[in-house]
């Protein structure tokens, strides 16, 4: 049974940078696309970005583009999130998720069957 470990939430002022970790383990499969998902409190879960297994094609919900970046390491299942110019706006628990997507299907959640536990990310004004 395939599990998603998640690190490096935490608490940050308006303006500041965070990185986020993934680590999937377990999976029989290499050809996992990866993304994050965020859900603040009486919201409903969001896409935030995702990563195609090659790490060639990278997707970005607009609210962060240009702030966030999502990586990973040439044929690791591990993604990161690298979240700057952070807004309180961006308050959420940030989640992990992995499957094997078609690249025009990774920024839908109802395609991804694994998930992580989550991270809470704060952002103060």
């Amino acid at each position: 049974q395939g599990q998603l470990i998640e690190s490096g939430g935490g608490w940050v002022q308006a303006g500041g940078s965070l990185r986020l970790t993934c680590a999937a383990s377990g999976h029989t499969s290499s050809t996992l696309a990866m993304g994050w998902f965020r859900q603040a409190p009486g919201k409903e879960r969001e896409f935030v970005a995702a990563i195609s297994w090659s790490g060639k094609d990278t997707y970005y919900a607009e609210p962060v583009k240009g702030r966030f970046t999502i990586s990973r390491e040439n044929g690791e299942n591990t993604v990161y999130l690298q979240m700057n110019g952070l807004k309180p706006e961006d308050t959420a628990v940030y989640y992990c998720a992995a499957d094997v997507v078609v690249i025009p299907k990774m920024s839908e959640m109802r395609h991804y069957d694994y998930w992580g536990q989550g991270t809470q990310v704060t952002v103060s004004s």
